[in-house]
């Protein structure tokens, strides 16, 4: 199933979704040394990387859903999405709590709360990593129809699917 939303030949979400999860748990890993070595300008810009990563994340959602809405209804993959959609949704949520709690600190460091709510939410992304990885490797969402090893460029305005076998793809069937 191709993606509906694209750029440039290429499905938008995932190309997004690069940002938010290495803001993210660079914050996470940021706040971590911060806690070990005292250096409040990590907690500093792991603040800043948490908002970045949750406005990120949301952009990136937009795609995913539209995304979504397109795969039809009563599929396993269209029960993946979801999970790997709302799964995501409750990442941002703890970040974004996390992020609320450290406002009032004005070096934004990050207290017991926090960080384990951070620490849960990159332990989610990995799970919702994996539900995003099924709906593309095992499921075919966001393919296009007729990919193989020596399809044309997407900028060439010609379809994935090749007028002639790919010899490469038959031998390994």
């Amino acid at each position: 199933m191709e993606s509906k939303v694209k750029l440039a030949g290429h499905p938008i979400h995932p190309m997004l979704i690069v940002f938010p999860l290495g803001l993210l748990a660079t914050a996470v890993i940021f706040d971590v040394i911060q806690l070990i070595n005292g250096n409040t300008v990590l907690a500093e810009v792991a603040f800043w990387n948490i908002i970045a990563g949750i406005v990120g994340g949301l952009t990136a959602a937009v795609f995913g859903f539209l995304d979504w809405m397109s795969i039809p209804a009563g599929t396993r993959a269209k029960q993946i999405g979801l999970l790997h959609g709302g799964g995501n949704v409750v990442i941002v949520v703890l970040f974004l709590v996390a992020w609320l709690l450290r406002l009032g600190d004005p070096n934004h460091l990050p207290g017991g709360l926090p960080i384990i709510l951070e620490i849960l939410g990159v332990g989610l992304a990995l799970g919702t990593g994996w539900l995003g990885g099924e709906l593309v490797d095992r499921l075919g969402v966001g393919v296009d129809e007729g990919a193989n090893l020596n399809a044309p460029s997407s900028l060439s305005n010609q379809p994935a699917q090749a007028s002639m076998s790919n010899p490469v793809v038959e031998q390994h069937r």
